[in-house]
Order: C-alpha cells, then structure tokens, then sequence
C-alpha cells in the first residue's frame, strides 16, 4: 500500500492535533476526510490541512469507500460504538484512549476487534511511545532493576485547565478512566502482571462539583498485582505549576525515575525567582512526540501487514481496573478483581 488514506473523527483538541500529525508529519499517510458534529470545526480542517471530504455524519464518512483507515478520537462515549461500526465496514481502526466508559461495551468492542482478525486495531496508549517510558521498559526487560517492587504515578493536570475538566465530567466516566488509565496500563507494562486487588481514597479538595458525578478532583489508588508488584496512583486536576506525569519504577537492585522534576525543556531561568525550570502546561506540549510516534505506528503496521503492541485487550484490563479503583472509591472498600 502506498499511503494510507485516513478519515478522522473529533475535532476537538487532541482530535485536531491527529489530524495535523496524519497531514502533514506522518510518512505513508493521507488525511482523506474529516468529521465531526460542529460544521464550523469540519471546515476549518478542510481548510487548513487541504482535505476535500468533510462530514458531519460519521455513517456517512464510513460510506467513502476511498478510505483504508478510520481515527478515532471523538468523546469517550462514543468510542465502543464507532470502533465496531468501523471494523464492519472494513475499515483499519485507531481509537483514543480510553476504549468505553463502561466494562460491558470494552468486551464487545474487544469481540468486534477479534471478529476482524484481518484489521489493524491500535488503542492510544500514547506514553508507551514516549521515549522515556520506553528506555524504561527494556531496562525492566533486561533486568537491570532487578525483580520490579512498585510503580508509582502521578498524574496531574493545571488548576488552570479546570473549567474544562468540570465540564468534561459528566461523560468522562471518572477521573480514574479518564487519567489514571494512563498510569494503569503503564504499570501493567512495566511490572508484566496483572491487578488482583485495589483500594482507592480521594475526594473533592477544591471543587466540588466533581462530587455530583461520583468523582473528586484529586483520587488515588494502592494496587496489587498477581506477581506480588504493587502500584501506587494518583490523578490530580489542581496542580500549581502546569501538567505534570512523574513516574518511578522501583526494583530489588535498583530503580527508574522518569521526569521526577517535570521540567519542560533544558533552559532554566534565573531571575528574581530564583533558579527556575519551567514544566509543560499540557499533554500535548509534554507527549507531542508520543502522539506522533504512536500514529506513524499505526500506519506502518497496515503498510506493512502487521499488529501493534498495544492491543484492545491492553484497553480492556486497564479500564478493568480503573472501573474497580472507581467502585473502591465510591464505595470506601478494597476491591477484588476476579
């Protein structure tokens, strides 16, 4: 195949950020149609990214039988049901993270994608093309941390950014499917084991209004795997300083931290601060080249016949567990997870 000819839908900002990469930065790829509910949002990429099919209906998109692929990046919700519209069709499909806001549409989008063993499914589990993380998943690899102990992840978002957080909320599915999800199937990757049991503690420490969707703005989790690792989560939504994901790995001979400082480039600043080392305001600034990566992926493996690492399965567990941190939460009790 000699490039593959890509339909997007959502347009929002991670949606638009794809549509760039696919347009203008990933080799072998074509933006061939766009879609999205907003007319003003389908123009503007049309426009801007020369694309000449835009829709406002995605059972029309998948209509163009011009197309290889279908991307999906548009609200939660919607995930589960497009992802198995557009394997019928047969399309190649990328869905956003997280697979579905709820575990019963996960397993049927998991048996649509085993249903269409011939099409390229990728979840986007971006951080797992970070390059950071990935140096630190062949060091475990190769051993060189010895027999992994613990994962621990924080993952906070900019007071700044919280108005849109709040009116996100009620169909984000909770901050652990929203965030944490991040973080879980980063620890199923780094510590090789599955979640057997989780307790998780949190509330709404500014901003209550998280509380009417059974959410908080800051919640955190204790898991532990069936290899005896354990992991320690928390998602935050009031960080002072900008976005931040800080993670470290501990091992019985020695441990991996990955932007314990979450600084965002080399330069520091000294003036009447101080010393200063700035950090990225949001995900897009701090895992631009991930999104990227996890794209041209995407597109190498329907040119080259072949399946990606993340898989629908990887979604599946890691919304199992985060549906379980949010049911510990809500529930005050630890959770055991069959």
């Amino acid at each position: 195949m000699e490039r593959v000819k890509i339909g997007i839908v959502g347009l929002g900002r991670l949606g638009m950020r794809h549509a760039e990469n696919i347009a203008v930065r990933t080799a072998g790829a074509e933006l061939a149609a766009v879609c999205a509910l907003e007319p003003d949002r389908v123009q503007h990429a049309c426009t801007q990214l020369g694309v000449s099919h835009g829709y406002l209906s995605f059972q029309d998109m998948l209509s163009n039988h011009s197309l290889d692929a279908i991307f999906i990046a548009s609200s939660s919700g919607e995930h589960c049901r497009q992802i198995r519209e557009a394997l019928d069709a047969g399309f190649h499909v990328f869905s956003e993270k997280p697979l579905g806001v709820s575990l019963e549409e996960c397993l049927e989008a998991e048996a649509a994608v085993t249903g269409h063993p011939g099409n390229v499914f990728m979840l986007g589990f971006m951080r797992r093309y970070d390059a950071s993380y990935a140096r630190a998943r062949a060091l475990i690899k190769d051993g060189y941390i010895g027999r992994p102990i613990l994962y621990r992840g924080y993952s906070v978002d900019p007071e700044r950014a919280i108005d849109g957080a709040i009116r996100f909320a009620p169909g984000s599915g909770g901050q652990f499917i929203d965030m944490a999800v991040h973080d879980i199937d980063l620890a199923r990757w780094m510590l090789g084991g599955e979640a057997t049991t989780v307790f998780a503690a949190g509330g709404c420490y500014a901003h209550p209004e998280f509380g009417k969707y059974g959410d908080g703005d800051n919640l955190a989790a204790l898991l532990k795997f069936d290899n005896d690792a354990m992991a320690f989560l928390l998602a935050g939504r009031t960080a002072a300083h900008g976005y931040a994901v800080e993670t470290e790995i501990i091992g019985t001979r020695a441990s991996l931290r990955i932007a314990s400082v979450p600084q965002k480039d080399m330069v520091e600043l000294l003036d009447d601060r101080g010393a200063v080392r700035e950090c990225s305001q949001n995900f897009l600034e701090r895992f631009g080249a991930a999104y990227l990566a996890e794209t041209q992926e995407f597109v190498d493996c329907i040119r080259e016949g072949r399946m990606p690492g993340v898989t629908v399965h990887d979604g599946v567990m890691a919304t199992k567990v985060a549906f379980a941190a949010t049911q510990s939460f809500r529930r005050d009790e630890l959770v055991r997870l069959s």
